[in-house]
């Protein structure tokens, strides 16, 4: 008997063959309930508890995406708390509690369909995909509200009875919460009957590296628990209770895939070292003490970030001076002495909020009062770190790095407060290292104008291209209406990446890029023709692009790092280099 195929929406390549999980879906109150006259203000108050607590949960889940290095999902969350603070969800939810004497549970539902389908309702694929978005931060508010299975159980509600056997999961739809909190070990792939690529449960299924298919309709939903299934995330293919030569197919299919994993493993342990010999630094983008010590187990050669403002955030109140020694002296001693480790001060502001600075709302907050501006207003707060930080170098080779630098009065103000912390630690007689190197990190088009000037003075920098290519480009990289302007490959943000290598290296000085570029296939020979002297990079990204590298000629390629500074766009650009550069797909 012939295996019955499901067609849908490739969302997520790989290959997985497991036996099916049927995900039912949440309860939501029905039918509207009021409260008594005079209660209010008690059922607004709990509402309002509840948007608080779901607030509170979704600041860990995106500060957990960040600390993994997962930026692009770390996004997915903030909208969703920027959702939390929307008038036609919340407010229109607190009306209908206020005005009309809603239960707190009916008014979200309310709120959150009436916005979901009428976004739903909308021509354009991504907004309508958005819909989405808006019936999780619903249900969340609403899980809290003491309805439906907390987030944090939704693993453990996926487990299969197979043990044998991942699982695959079946549903109408996964919100990205539930994708973001899946478990590759035990979950195999997932296949929905709604759903587009450009959802977010697609997008965070491909960073996780599961197999999944969308929008595949309601034979998905006919699949019964515990049937053999086949999920061909290339193909949008579902293989039900296949025969033996289609399961022999995909498990030698599997078995390729795992072969070329295998490969990156002679990597692992490995210097980074060009098919030509020249050696640069592979390093990671960490968050935590426990990143670091995974950052070393993937191979990573030590840490060209450490995003040290998630070790304020989530509480109400600040790091002492001996709790942040005590994680960067932890961070150091993942690698071992010899070991880089740069500590990126404090980045708070923009995206990242912190309750216990009781900051002002901004119209624009990524082009306000954020990072090195706040520390340099206020130096007892900054201080305090740069004590722990000079502390922890006694234990390893720690590196100090300010962020978002646009001019040279900034540098010279931190570079005056760091001296003056050294000082202290000496009147103290606590030891620290007294060469310790400080660099500024390269985001802001007038740092990179002035980099000539920056690399008399700093020890090194570090290209943060995520906000480098949306300050060059002029477009905010949450709109996704603008993503064909935030490409790192536009030739006018290659341009300042080459002039500040060209800057660093012309006063002796070593560059790092600590931004997603770094470790993206199709711009390492770029960055390597350009004479980067050190990639920083999600840990997962690091055994795949030492490979690479292995494979390429600097030399060779110093050529066409200068011909593509002279093309038109990033598209161009893109082209160009995958014709002239075929170790890309071998």
């Amino acid at each position: 008997m012939m295996a019955t195929e499901i067609k849908g929406i490739a969302a997520s390549e790989g290959y997985a063959i497991g036996r099916a999980v049927i995900l039912r879906e949440e309860a939501v109150p029905q039918g509207i309930t009021y409260v008594e006259a005079g209660e209010e203000a008690a059922e607004l108050s709990r509402f309002d508890t509840a948007v608080a607590a779901a607030r509170s949960e979704l600041e860990e889940l995106h500060n957990r995406m960040i600390a993994d290095g997962r930026e692009k999902e770390a996004e997915i969350f903030e909208a969703h708390l920027m959702l939390l603070e929307d008038e036609e969800l919340i407010g229109a939810a607190q009306e209908r509690i206020r005005g009309q004497r809603y239960k707190a549970e009916a008014a979200m539902n309310e709120s959150g369909e009436e916005v979901a389908d009428m976004l739903a309702a909308l021509d354009d694929e991504y907004l309508r995909e958005r819909a989405a978005d808006v019936r999780d931060v619903s249900r969340r508010v609403i899980r809290k509200l003491g309805h439906g299975t907390d987030a944090d159980s939704f693993p453990a509600s996926t487990t299969a009875t197979h043990s044998k056997e991942k699982s695959i999961l079946f549903a109408f739809d996964l919100t990205p919460s539930d994708t973001a909190q899946l478990d590759p070990s035990v979950i195999g792939g997932f296949v929905t009957a709604v759903g587009g690529r450009t959802s977010h449960s697609a997008i965070i299924a491909r960073s996780v590296g599961i197999p999944a298919i969308v929008g595949a309709g309601d034979e998905a939903l006919r699949i019964e628990d515990g049937q053999l299934v086949i999920v061909d995330g290339a193909a949008g293919l579902v293989l039900v209770e296949p025969e033996d030569e289609e399961l022999a197919r995909y498990r030698a299919l599997q078995e390729t895939a795992a072969g070329q994993r295998a490969l990156l493993e002679q990597f692992r342990g490995k210097p980074s070292v060009s098919a030509d010999g020249h050696q640069v630094e592979l390093v990671a983008n960490i968050g935590s003490v426990q990143d670091a010590r995974q950052a070393h187990e993937q191979g990573a050669e030590g840490v060209g970030l450490f995003r040290t403002e998630f070790l304020y955030m989530g509480r109400s109140d600040l790091p002492t001076e001996d709790e942040q020694f005590s994680a960067y002296k932890d961070a150091a001693e993942a690698f071992g002495q010899g070991a880089p480790i740069v500590i990126r001060t404090m980045d708070i502001g923009g995206d990242k909020e912190l309750p216990s600075l009781q900051l002002e709302k901004e119209d624009n907050p990524f082009l306000g009062y954020r990072a090195i501006r706040i520390c340099l207003d206020r130096p007892e707060l900054f201080k305090t770190q740069l004590r722990a930080v000079l502390r922890a170098s006694a234990y390893g080779n720690l590196k100090i790095m300010f962020p978002m630098i646009a001019t040279l009065g900034e540098w010279r103000q931190a570079k005056a407060l760091l001296e003056q912390a050294k000082q202290e630690l000496r009147s103290e007689n606590i030891a620290f290292n007294e060469r310790i190197e400080a660099g500024i990190m390269i985001e802001i088009p007038a740092a990179a104008q002035m980099a000539d000037r920056f690399a008399r003075e700093v020890d090194f920098f570090s290209i943060g291209t995520n906000d480098l290519v949306q300050y060059t480009m002029a477009a905010d990289r949450m709109n996704p209406k603008l993503g064909y302007l935030s490409d790192p490959l536009h030739p006018p943000v290659l341009r300042l990446i080459d002039q500040v290598i060209r800057a660093a290296h012309k006063e002796n000085k070593w560059v790092g890029m600590c931004g997603e570029m770094a470790g993206t296939p199709i711009a390492i020979p770029i960055l390597l023709g350009m004479g980067l002297d050190e990639f920083s990079m999600s840990a997962s990204a690091v055994l795949p692009a030492r490979a690479l590298l292995s494979r390429l000629d600097r030399e060779k390629l110093t050529f066409l790092a200068e011909a593509v500074l002279d093309l038109d766009d990033a598209e161009a650009v893109r082209s160009y280099v995958e014709q002239h550069v075929p170790e890309l797909t071998k």
